[in-house]
């Protein structure tokens, strides 16, 4: 009789999603010891091992921790409040094993999806740690782009000049001395007319391999030797010149694209975070209706993901299917709300693509941020930020400017998601899906974002539009 095969992968990722750790666990553990797969399979079984394990540090909450950290922001919460909210659905969690667990965030993320919640909210205490940044709302620089442009019947314009230094810090003995640690730290790819004359300056330690320009998510690699008690610090500092854009778009003048060799892969599912579920399908044609133009079409897309609210996420590599998550959970962050909105223009024939990279200002507010693109014929690729959405409160002709236009005030590192590094990882990553803060491993393994810190610094330089004679020098 012959041996009973491993419970198959997809089995043991829904046993996941569905909280059944412990079956999971038998699983896994059943097809590591099974002689007839490959390392490459037996990898990503291991992989959902770390998922749990991953889950389990996002998940770490119970009900009266949750319920205790609302009360210091609402003194005075009733528990039939509580248990209203809860019921509602806004505090995140999972059940495990028979044991309910919640989002670290979700206490947080109240705030940013109950209005009533915030309204009760105690008015002496500050406003939320993770505060909007200045181009979320009106700004004189969405002004400044969008008048150029149209003045100088150009898309790219309002150049900032940027010096960045962006640093990865392993903790101390996180591997044991004498151990050679690398790490990659993003860099930004040189895309005319949005980021040019990018020049490397320094890094730390000198020694530093930057990945070629085609690497769709660029990094600057770097390896150092672990010290007994000191922590491993790795840095990298450049210049660049970034620029605003704006298209003004009229709608009469936009027609279905032409889906050629080059755009094919933009309107394709690309599993498992862009796929044309049923659920999608059935969420597109509610918002799509019988609209034919394709801007309209990206109009209304546009303004249903924004409607979703922006909630502190969960690592992404802990999540099987992100627009899926996206689409019933309520909340998103903002790569969360793109891959959603990626999905829905796609499955309409509307070519779409990520991007992602940092965001920073002239106040001192910075975050990481991501954003796509998408193509109108005739006007070719035009950027989207669903995330800062509709501008109200300002100007009328700035409302709908990042359907179309961007600020000079980002950093690109990524051009797609999930994309092999140069030189390649060899252990899974701790971000499967984006790259901003950087990744890191030894040859015991991968190390995990609790075992490292990250920091990026930047400072406005003078010469916006200067040195344009050295524009693709690095």
């Amino acid at each position: 009789m012959g041996k009973t095969a491993p419970t198959p992968l997809s089995e043991v990722i829904a046993a996941i999603d569905a909280g059944h750790f412990k079956a999971a666990e038998s699983d896994i553990a059943a097809a590591l010891q099974d002689s007839r797969l490959t390392a490459k399979q037996k990898a990503a079984y291991a992989f959902q091992r770390e998922r749990m394990r991953r889950i389990l540090l996002d998940f770490s909450l119970i009900e009266d921790q949750v319920r205790e950290r609302v009360r210091k922001q609402i003194p005075d919460l009733t528990d039939a409040e509580f248990a209203k909210w809860n019921a509602a659905g806004l505090f995140e969690r999972m059940t495990i094993d028979g044991r309910t667990v919640y989002f670290s965030r979700a206490p947080s993320n109240l705030f940013r999806l109950s209005p009533e919640a915030l309204s009760r909210r105690d008015s002496q205490l500050s406003r939320l740690g993770n505060a909007n940044g200045p181009m979320e709302s009106p700004n004189p620089h969405h002004s400044e782009v969008r008048d150029a442009a149209l003045a100088q019947h150009t898309r790219h314009v309002a150049p900032r000049r940027l010096q960045v230094t962006q640093s990865l810090t392993v903790h101390a003995d996180a591997v044991p001395p004498g151990e050679t640690l690398r790490a990659w730290i993003p860099y930004p790819r040189a895309l005319p007319g949005q980021q040019e004359d990018i020049r490397f300056l320094r890094s730390e330690p000198a020694r530093h391999k930057i990945a070629p320009e085609s690497t769709l998510q660029r990094t600057v690699y770097l390896e150092k030797p672990a010290r007994k008690g000191q922590p491993t610090v790795f840095s990298i500092t450049y210049e660049l010149m970034v620029y605003g854009q704006y298209v003004d778009i009229d709608p009469e003048r936009v027609v279905p694209a032409k889906i050629t060799s080059e755009l094919a892969s933009f309107v394709a599912e690309r599993p498992p975070h862009v796929v044309f579920t049923d659920a999608m399908r059935l969420y597109s044609a509610q918002v799509v209706g019988d609209e034919k133009n394709p801007y309209r079409i990206a109009q209304k897309l546009f303004a249903a993901v924004d409607r979703i609210p922006w909630a502190g996420a969960r690592e992404y590599s802990t999540i099987t299917n992100i627009s899926d998550y996206t689409l019933h959970a309520g909340h998103g962050d903002c790569g969360q709300q793109t891959l959603l909105l990626i999905t829905l223009l796609r499955l309409n024939g509307i070519p779409a693509k990520w991007q992602s990279g940092w965001i920073y200002s002239d106040v001192g507010y910075d975050n990481m941020h991501d954003w796509g693109w998408l193509y109108l014929a005739p006007y070719g690729w035009v950027p989207m930020d669903v995330t800062f959405g509709k501008l109200t409160g300002g100007a009328p002709e700035i409302e709908n400017f990042y359907l179309g236009g961007f600020d000079a005030y980002r950093i690109a590192f990524n051009d797609d998601y999930s994309r092999d590094f140069v030189p390649p990882k060899r252990f899974e990553r701790s971000e499967t899906v984006d790259l901003q803060r950087g990744e890191a491993e030894w040859r015991g393994g991968n190390l995990y974002f609790d075992q490292w810190d990250y920091d990026f610094a930047w400072k406005m330089l003078p010469g916006a539009g200067s040195d344009k004679e050295e524009r693709g020098k690095h």
